[in-house]
């Protein structure tokens, strides 16, 4: 069994964690359950507490232009109050629930280049020393998955995806980053629409789903963004070809002017109190393979291939820990 050591205030000598996760993906909403497992130091310690961070990578906007960080957006404390022994192992259990807004990560078990992790923190001795970052996998909501194969089945494909610091105006959301995943529009709006970007906002009673449409403008106007939201059940079961595909005719038919915001425009405040679309123009990078049922299954993410996916996930959060340790 390999443990990672914590690095910092405890030094050499000091306890080391290793914090496991049960496989598979998790669900917005639901368990995410694992053990840390602790060794004991030189010594004995009196271990405080064991708390669990979520941790995202959020892109930001402001007036400089864009720039990528963590975001810690939940804290669990799992254990603490005994002694650890010196050289001793211990298993904690534990079971916490995920915000219902947690990213989904994975779409027919195909990385969607979003990254999620997990930190473990152990309070020792009065000090606070964190360990490495845990990679999170997260799934799709059943009623998330049956949107996404929805548009896979009426032709739409998977561009990329990503998470965006700030609010969405006038809906329920409650984590300070929204997901956005990018579509390309299918054969038949592909003259009206540039490309559609989904944004689920799930809570217990259901979710909210977001269409931003970046439209084509015509000879004598300028393209705009036009958007709008339908909050659906859990437990809904619909024709999704046909629900969706009417949520599209309405959004593609939804005239907004140009950089105004709806009820539920993707507007937002940044961290200085600025006001953006949260809209990017341009095409985004890689393709999609349309997989036959798969709908919106992903070959290609972002011009990554899942592998790289997983090591630009290490590279990330490695690069956060050094910015902490340089901090501090």
């Amino acid at each position: 069994m390999v443990f990672k050591r914590l690095l910092g205030s405890l030094g050499v000598g000091g306890p080391t964690v290793d914090t496991v996760l049960d496989p598979g993906p998790a669900l917005p909403g639901g368990a995410l359950t694992g053990q840390v497992r602790l060794r004991g130091g030189g010594a004995d310690f009196e271990i405080e507490s064991i708390t669990l961070e979520l941790v995202a990578r959020v892109e930001a906007e402001h007036e400089e232009g864009e720039s990528e960080g963590a975001v810690t957006f939940e804290r669990f404390t799992v254990g603490g109050g005994f002694r650890l022994a010196e050289g001793e192992e211990r298993s904690v259990p534990f079971s916490v629930t995920l915000p219902w807004e947690t990213p989904v990560t994975e779409l027919y078990g195909q990385a969607l280049g979003i990254v999620l992790g997990v930190r473990t923190e152990l309070s020792v001795a009065g000090a606070k020393d964190k360990g490495d970052l845990d990679q999170l996998a997260v799934g799709p909501l059943p009623v998330q998955e049956a949107v996404l194969e929805a548009l896979g089945q009426l032709g739409f494909g998977f561009r990329s995806a990503d998470l965006e610091y700030g609010r969405i105006g006038g809906t329920g959301q409650r984590l300070p980053f929204y997901q956005e995943i990018e579509i390309t529009p299918s054969p038949r709006y592909a003259h009206q629409v540039n490309e559609i970007e989904v944004t689920f906002l799930a809570g217990p009673a259901g979710v909210e789903v977001v269409l931003e449409a970046d439209k084509r403008g015509g000879l004598f106007s300028g393209g705009h963004d036009a958007l709008t939201s339908f909050t659906v059940g859990h437990h809904d079961s619909r024709d999704w070809n046909a629900e969706v595909e009417g949520w599209i005719e309405r959004l593609v038919q939804h005239r907004a002017p140009h950089g105004s915001h709806t009820a539920y425009g993707h507007g937002h405040d940044d961290q200085h109190g600025h006001r953006h679309d949260g809209h990017r123009s341009g095409p985004g990078v890689g393709t999609a393979v349309a997989a036959g049922a798969a709908g919106l299954a992903v070959g290609v993410v972002g011009g990554m291939v899942a592998a790289e996916v997983v090591d630009e996930v290490g590279d990330f959060f490695e690069g956060e820990e050094e910015n902490e340790d340089e901090e501090g």
